[in-house]
C-alpha cells in the first residue's frame, strides 16, 4: 500500500516523464522516415505531371543514351558540348515519354506485347530498328540474320569480365532502342486519334478552295514608316503601361539570371614557350638518331607511336607531303605551328596495303585449343570454314554465321592489334592463328579492300601548354581582381587593369554554356543561388578563370514593363506613324485621285504585286503584308483604295486583271490537301501544348 501510495502521489510526475519519453519516440521516429523524405527530395531531379524522377534515374539514363551514342558513331570520347545534348535529349525524351504516357492512360491506349515483338522481330519491323548499322548486312542495309544474331548472343553466358561488360552494353543497346520503338507506336497510336479528331470539314475545304480561287494584279503605292522620323513621335509612360496591360500574355518567361563576368585565359607565358623551344632542341638530334624510336616518342610526344600505317587520307595534312615524298629514315622538322612543336621520321616507306579487311575465325576455348592445328590442316585442305566455324566455335554469335567478323579498319582504336598485324599483311584466304589466355582463333581473310600506298610514321608532336607556374600566376591575377569587388567597382576596377567585362543576359536555367566557356555551367548554378549584386570567387572553367558578378534574377511569370518597354514603345511609336501617315495620304489622294498622282507626291513609282489571292503568303516584292493581301482580295476592281495599314508602312491601293480558277471545287480533295499539311503540325502543337500546360518541376540546376 506504501507504495501504491507513493506512485499516486508522483502520478502528475510520472505522467509527465512518459509523454516525454512517447514523444520523444515518435518524434525521433518521425526524424528517422522523415530523413528518408528529405534525402528523397534531395535526390529528385525533376517531378514530371506527378512522376518524380530521381537522380540515380536521370543519370542511368544518360549512361545508356552516351554509349548508345557511342556504338552509333564509332566515337570513344565525347566533348562537353556533346554530353550536353545528350542530357538534353534525354530530358526532352524523359518529358515527352510521361506526358505521352499520361496521356495515352486517359485515352486507354497502350501497346501490347505481340505489337511491339512484331515491330521488333516480327514481319512488320520499326524504321528505328531497319536504321541501326549494328543491324546491317554486308551491303550496308539492314539484315534480319545480323538482327537475329544479336539477339541470340544476349543470351551468351560471359566466360571474362570484358565479356561481361560488353553483354550489358549490348543489353542496354537493345533495351533503349525497344523502348523507343514503344514510345513511337504509342505516339503513332495517339496521333492518329487526335488526327480524326481534328480534322477539315466541308466549311474549311469550301474556304480553303474560295481563298485560292480568285487571283489579282495589285498595282500599290507605299509610304514607309521610316519616312517619318521617330522623334516626331511623342510617346508617354502611360501608354507603354497601357498596351503592356493589353497584351501582357506575350511576355511569358522562365526563371533567368543576367550577369556580368571577366574571363581570364589560361594560356601560355613566354616562359612556357621558352622552356618548350629548349625542349625540342634539347631531344631533336635524338630523334633523328636513335634506335628506340617508338620509346622516346611516346615517353615524350603527345601523339603515341604504334606502328600503324598511315595513309594519305590518314597522315596529319601537315605532313602529307613530307611523308609521301620522303624515304626510309627521311626527318622532318622541328616546325612551330598553331603552338605546336613537331618533328617525324619515316620508319618505312613504300608500303603497299589495304584500308580494309573482312575476317572470319572459329574461336577455342582452352580446353579445346588442342584441335586448333587439326582445324586449320582441314581448312588448308579445302575444308568448309564456314561449317567448321557453326560446329566448333564457341562464340556462337559469330557461328551461326559461319564465323564472319565483318570488315575491320586499318588504324581504327579498338581493332585487337595482334590480329591486325597479321590480317592486314595476309593474302586473300590465307589462315593464320591467335593465341591468348582465352583460348586460340583461327582467322582466315575472306576479302581485302585494294592495296594503297602507305607510310609508318612516327610522330614527336608537343604542344606548348601553361606550366604549373603560369598557372598559378594567372589564377593569382583572376584572385587579385575579385578580392574586394562589389556591384559598384565591378567595372571600374576591371577598366584599371585593361580586363573586358562581358554581359550575359536573360539566360533561362538550362543554359548549358555561357558564350565560349567551357565548363561553366558552374558559373550559372552560382548565379541562381546568388543574390544581385553579388560578386563571386574565381570559377575553374577548364581554359578560362571567370569571375562574375549578378545583377538580376527574375522568377518565373512575366517579364516586367521595364524589360518590354522599348519593344512596346517602337510598336506604338508605328502605329502613331500610321495614323499620321493615313491622314496624310488621304487629304493627298483627296486632291489628286490617282495612284499616279500620289507616287508623285511621294517623290516615288507605281509598284506591282502580281496574282494575289487570299491564301497568298507574300504581297509581291513589299513580303509579308496580311492586311494588304486581304484588302487586296476583296477590293473593287480598278478603284483606288483607302490608305492601308500594312508592316512595313501604309499602302494605297488599285487592283486589276482579275482570274478565276476554272477547276471544279473537289471537298474530298481539298479536305485531303488540309488534312495533310494539319498532319505535319498537329501532333509537335499538341505535345507543345500539353507541355505548356503540364506540371513539371525542373531540378536539374541542383545537380548539372
Amino acid at each position: 500500500m506504501a507504495v501504491l501510495d507513493k506512485i499516486r502521489s508522483k502520478g502528475v510526475l510520472l505522467v509527465a516523464v512518459v509523454g516525454l519519453a512517447l514523444l520523444a519516440f515518435i518524434v525521433g521516429d518521425f526524424l528517422k522516415e522523415g530523413s528518408t523524405f528529405f534525402n528523397k527530395s534531395k535526390e529528385t531531379v525533376a517531378k514530371i505531371v506527378g512522376d518524380d524522377i530521381n537522380i540515380k534515374d536521370y543519370t542511368a539514363a544518360i549512361d545508356q543514351m552516351t554509349e548508345v551514342y557511342k556504338i552509333e558513331t564509332g566515337r570513344t570520347e565525347l566533348g562537353e558540348e556533346v554530353t550536353a545534348q545528350l542530357r538534353q535529349s534525354v530530358w526532352e525524351s524523359m518529358v515527352n515519354e510521361r506526358i505521352l504516357n499520361a496521356e495515352a492512360k486517359k485515352l486507354g491506349l497502350a501497346v501490347s506485347p505481340d505489337e511491339l515483338s512484331d515491330r521488333l522481330i516480327g514481319n512488320n519491323i520499326h524504321p528505328m530498328i531497319q536504321q541501326r548499322r549494328s543491324f546491317a548486312g554486308e551491303n550496308g542495309q539492314f539484315s534480319r540474320p545480323a538482327l537475329i544474331q544479336f539477339l541470340n548472343s544476349l543470351e551468351q553466358a560471359p566466360t571474362s569480365e570484358e565479356m561481361k561488360q560488353q553483354l550489358e552494353k549490348a543489353k542496354s543497346y537493345w533495351k533503349f532502342w525497344e523502348n523507343n520503338v514503344k514510345n513511337s507506336i504509342l505516339q503513332e497510336k495517339y496521333n492518329a486519334l487526335i488526327s480524326k479528331a481534328v480534322s477539315a470539314n466541308s466549311l474549311d475545304a469550301k474556304m480553303s478552295f474560295q481563298d485560292r480561287k480568285t487571283t489579282v494584279d495589285v498595282a500599290y503605292v507605299v509610304q514607309p514608316y521610316f519616312a517619318v522620323p521617330d522623334a516626331d513621335i511623342k510617346v508617354s509612360e502611360s501608354e507603354i503601361k497601357d498596351r503592356y496591360n493589353k497584351q501582357k500574355e506575350q511576355y511569358k518567361q522562365e526563371a533567368n539570371c543576367s550577369f556580368d563576368y571577366v574571363a581570364f585565359d589560361i594560356k601560355p607565358q613566354k616562359e612556357d614557350y621558352k622552356e618548350a623551344e629548349n625542349w625540342i632542341n634539347k631531344l631533336a638530334p635524338e630523334f633523328r638518331t636513335t634506335t628506340d624510336v617508338a620509346g622516346l616518342v611516346n615517353s615524350n610526344s603527345d601523339i603515341m607511336y604504334d606502328g600503324h600505317n598511315y595513309s594519305e587520307k590518314t597522315v596529319p595534312a601537315a605532313l602529307k607531303g613530307f611523308a609521301f615524298s620522303g624515304s626510309t629514315g627521311a626527318i622532318y622538322g622541328p616546325v612551330f605551328a598553331n603552338d605546336t612543336y613537331t618533328m617525324a621520321r619515316i620508319m618505312q616507306s613504300g608500303i603497299m596495303q589495304s584500308d580494309s579487311v573482312k575476317l572470319r575465325h572459329i574461336f577455342l576455348a582452352t580446353a579445346d585449343a588442342g584441335k586448333a592445328d587439326s582445324l586449320v590442316a582441314v581448312i588448308k585442305g579445302g575444308g568448309d570454314f564456314a561449317a567448321l566455324a557453326k560446329k566448333h566455335s564457341a562464340v556462337k554469335q559469330t557461328a551461326a554465321n559461319g564465323g564472319e567478323i565483318g570488315w575491320l579498319q586499318d588504324g581504327v582504336q579498338g581493332v585487337d592489334k595482334e590480329i591486325s598485324a597479321q590480317a592486314f599483311t595476309k593474302a586473300k584466304n590465307e589462315v593464320f592463328t591467335i593465341k591468348n589466355a582465352q583460348g586460340v582463333q583461327i582467322m582466315q581473310v575472306m576479302d581485302k579492300t585494294p592495296a594503297r600506298s602507305k607510310v609508318k610514321l612516327a610522330i614527336l608532336n608537343r604542344k606548348v601548354v601553361p606550366s604549373s607556374k603560369s598557372y598559378s600566376k594567372i589564377y593569382n591575377d583572376a584572385k587579385q581582381f575579385a578580392v574586394d569587388l562589389n556591384s559598384d567597382n565591378f567595372s571600374k576596377k576591371a577598366k584599371e587593369k585593361g580586363y573586358l567585362v562581358r554581359p550575359a543576359n536573360e539566360l533561362p536555367q538550362t543554359t548549358e554554356k555561357i558564350a565560349d566557356i567551357n565548363q561553366s555551367r558552374q558559373v550559372l548554378r552560382w548565379v541562381f543561388k546568388s543574390s544581385k549584386n553579388e560578386v563571386s570567387d574565381v570559377f575553374d572553367c577548364g581554359t578560362k578563370f571567370v569571375v562574375v558578378m549578378t545583377k538580376e534574377l527574375n522568377k518565373k511569370g512575366y517579364r516586367s514593363v521595364d524589360k518590354v518597354s522599348d519593344q512596346l514603345k517602337a510598336e506604338i511609336i508605328k502605329d502613331k506613324k500610321a495614323e499620321l501617315i493615313i491622314k496624310n495620304l488621304s487629304a493627298q489622294l483627296g486632291k489628286t485621285g490617282s495612284l499616279e498622282g500620289l507616287a508623285a507626291f511621294l517623290k516615288d513609282s507605281v509598284k506591282t504585286a502580281p496574282a494575289v489571292n487570299f491564301a497568298s503568303y507574300q504581297f509581291g516584292r513589299a513580303g509579308f503584308e496580311p492586311t494588304v493581301i486581304g484588302k487586296s482580295s476583296i477590293a473593287a476592281l480598278g478603284k483606288v483604295s483607302a490608305p492601308i495599314k500594312g508592316n512595313a508602312g501604309v499602302y494605297v491601293i488599285r487592283t486589276s486583271n482579275k482570274q478565276e480558277n476554272p477547276q471544279p471545287f473537289n471537298v474530298n480533295m481539298e479536305k485531303m490537301q488540309l488534312n495533310g499539311r494539319m498532319g505535319y503540325a498537329l501532333p509537335y502543337i499538341i505535345l507543345q501544348d500539353l507541355k505548356d500546360k503540364a506540371d513539371i518541376v525542373d531540378n536539374r540546376l541542383n545537380f548539372f
